[in-house]
């Protein structure tokens, strides 16, 4: 991926390298279920500390995935779609580009075929 640094590219590597540990991404997955949580609440859930679930709460919060405001004592995790959503375009835009080569090789292998009978 090329891009100016701290561009798009940035963005979906960040988000990339957030998404590639299983933990953050069930975090994710409860955190859309519940619609906002807190690390206390998140724990309980999955089999690793409040401590392990605040460090993962962290790097997706890093990657623009998920936001935590204060209530109170409490801090209360909600997800952010918008990275997710430029990840998702970047992909897509990606894999057109494959597509395109490879509808593109695929005509230049089947006229050399042709040509060759």
């Amino acid at each position: 991926m090329t891009d100016e640094p701290g561009g798009v590219d940035r963005e979906v590597d960040d988000v990339l390298v957030a998404l590639a540990d299983p933990t953050r991404r069930r975090l994710l997955d409860l955190l859309a279920a519940q619609g906002e949580a807190t690390a206390t609440t998140l724990a309980e859930r999955l089999p690793v500390s409040r401590q392990a679930v605040v460090k993962h709460l962290s790097v997706l919060d890093a990657a623009g995935l998920v936001s935590g405001g204060r209530v109170g004592r409490e801090v209360r995790y909600t997800v952010r779609p918008a990275a997710l959503d430029t990840t998702a375009r970047r992909l897509a835009s990606l894999a057109a580009d494959w597509d395109r080569r490879l509808a593109t090789i695929k005509r230049v292998a089947e006229a050399g075929e042709d040509d060759a009978r």
